[in-house]
């Protein structure tokens, strides 16, 4: 059993081009952020669906310079491709408002005048139980007492109450 590696300059040498990890990177990354806009709202939780791809690749980016890529640079590479195009695409979708339309689900009615919408429920696999659970959350006992409910673009149900 050896304690340290025979020479250290190999936990920082680049095996794979450079071009080919930011590839890898760019590639998953829009691929995810396209697949994902057509998933169920609730699949992301409270994070915004970007912010969810993000942590995911960081992680798996980070878990191969442990083991699947030979150096930690490689790693640092690809970590770095997606902390970019996450910081370009949040920058470009604050700015240009048909970026913010690409990658952000719209809400989506759940609850109109005290009725739930049953369409849009199942179009985003909303339960009726799940749908109680969330209007108990925020001090509403019944359905009736509910001007309007929206699944927001990051899974979130929020509620305007009637007066």
């Amino acid at each position: 059993m050896t304690w340290l590696p025979d020479t250290w300059s190999e936990l920082f040498l680049v095996e794979t081009p450079l071009l080919e990890l930011a590839a890898r990177g760019t590639i998953l990354y829009f691929v995810i952020l396209f697949l994902m806009r057509f998933m169920p709202r609730r699949t992301g939780g409270e994070l915004a669906t970007m912010d969810l791809i993000f942590l995911l690749l960081i992680a798996e980016a980070a878990s191969n310079a442990f083991g699947e890529y030979r150096s930690v640079s490689e790693g640092l590479v690809l970590v770095l491709v997606l902390m970019g195009w996450n910081f370009a695409v949040n920058a470009a979708s604050w700015r240009f408002r048909w970026i913010e339309r690409l990658v952000s689900s719209p809400p989506i009615e759940v609850v109109r005048n005290g009725k739930m919408l049953k369409r849009n429920m199942r179009r985003e696999f909303l339960t009726e139980e799940e749908l109680m659970s969330a209007l108990r959350q925020q001090g509403v006992a019944s359905v009736e007492e509910v001007r309007t409910a929206y699944i927001e673009g990051e899974g979130a149900i929020t509620v305007i109450k009637s007066h």
